[in-house]
């Protein structure tokens, strides 16, 4: 494909210029894992003892093998993880430093953001880095992939104490956080320490959410930002904490918050009497003050995110948010948006992302604290940063180290 200028200004959008094995995104179909649909996968990756849905070990499996696990397998991941969870002692201090206490002084404010709180407690616990203690030592580079590997199941395996730490520092200070229990899947253990563990709807959502959201292809900005700086030979704490902090920016990670504000603002405007009608004229009272609609078009997907269509999927399963006011609007604002973004006719791609319904069920189940929802975005997309971390020490793949263009080349490309 010949370079374009619209390749080099317009975010490198459409460039194929990285390898990644993991998922492979379609702009009709919608992601496929390992050729592996969302629906395909919900036939035959297996669900937590006594649930239905997806859950992280078997979709980590499968991006890291390619392979559907058995159900015995499964569960031996699932016990992994479980006795590797625990948090260094260091690393509880670093983050309970945020609250006040008799033992510890206060060094970091309370009002730290949880996504900054979470991308320095992954870059702390470097200091048990399997990889950065090998390559001191000295070993061979076709050794690198074994403690990359190592070293992304523990980083994997920590995440749900050290996203629920923080959750519990910022919004539910001086409350006990409970043990892990060796029995429970990653998620189950995960709304355990949040409080939900005995909520099935709660911890069954966030089993799917997380599994959905585990990988979607290398060129997003935070898979691409662990690909970039692991490529440095930076162990897999540093290299994901460098993507935590690209998640956390306002373009990527923190969409489905903004979708959950919008919905909001326009429940408070329309009042109980929520019709096609309603929704389309404040619709076009957004896109008329200059702002985008939150939670549609993406920049690949010209068709209705597959993932958006299972989690609403999952709202059909339960009752409860059957007939939740936020989750009704979000149903009807997705049959009238569509057509409006097309007479608007400045977007490519008018239906749903995953983002439109997303922190809408966490804020139906009362998980309201909007500026955690990308935290647990960051829980999930270790899944697939990581696992291609290791492929990619295991096929030797180089420093990643493009080339850059100034103002006069792109002038004279343009002349061409």
């Amino acid at each position: 494909m010949p370079l374009k200028v619209e390749n080099i200004i317009g975010g490198m959008r459409g460039l194929k210029a990285m390898l990644w094995d993991a998922s492979v995104l379609d702009p009709i179909e919608g992601i496929r894992f390992h050729g592996l649909s969302i629906p395909d996968c919900q036939k035959v990756l297996p669900p937590a003892a006594g649930g239905k849905e997806i859950i992280a070990e078997s979709m980590l499996w499968l991006l890291l093998t390619g392979k559907v696990p058995t159900v015995e397998q499964t569960r031996q991941l699932s016990r992994e993880l479980a006795e590797k969870g625990e948090l260094p002692t260091y690393v509880e201090n670093l983050l309970d430093s945020t609250m006040e206490s008799e033992i510890l002084p206060v060094s970091l404010p309370n009002t730290l953001h949880p996504m900054t709180q979470l991308g320095m407690g992954v870059a702390a616990l470097n200091r048990e880095s399997s990889f950065q203690a090998a390559y001191e030592r000295g070993i061979k580079k076709t050794e690198y992939w074994t403690h990359t590997f190592d070293d992304s199941i523990n980083l994997i395996a920590k995440l749900p104490a050290l996203a629920a730490r923080i959750y519990r520092n910022v919004y539910k200070p001086n409350t006990d956080l409970p043990s892990l229990d060796k029995d429970l899947d990653l998620v189950g253990n995960y709304c355990r320490l949040l409080g939900y563990g005995g909520n099935e709807s709660v911890t069954e959502y966030l089993r799917l959410y997380i599994a959905l959201h585990g990988d979607h292809e290398g060129g997003n900005a935070s898979a691409h930002t662990a690909h970039l700086v692991g490529s440095t030979l930076a162990d897999p704490y540093l290299a994901y904490s460098a993507a935590l902090f690209a998640l956390a920016g306002p373009l990527h990670g923190l969409a489905n918050q903004e979708v959950l504000r919008w919905q909001l603002a326009m429940q408070k405007e329309i009042g109980s009497n929520v019709s096609h009608e309603n929704i389309k004229d404040y619709l076009w009272k957004t896109l008329k003050s200059g702002q985008v609609v939150p939670g549609y078009g993406h920049g690949v997907l010209r068709n209705p995110d597959p993932r958006f269509i299972a989690l609403q999927e999952f709202c059909q399963t339960r009752p409860e948010l059957q007939n939740s006011p936020i989750i009704q609007l979000v149903n009807k604002t997705s049959e009238v948006a569509p057509d409006v973004l097309k007479e608007h006719g400045k977007t490519k791609n008018p239906y749903p992302n995953v983002d439109a319904t997303s922190g809408c069920v966490l804020y139906h189940y009362g998980l309201d604290q909007f500026k955690y929802y990308t935290v647990i975005f960051g829980v999930s997309r270790a899944l697939g940063a990581l696992t291609q971390l290791v492929w990619a020490r295991a096929l030797g793949l180089p420093l990643e180290r493009p080339k850059s263009l100034s103002i006069d080349a792109l002038e004279k490309l343009a002349k061409q």
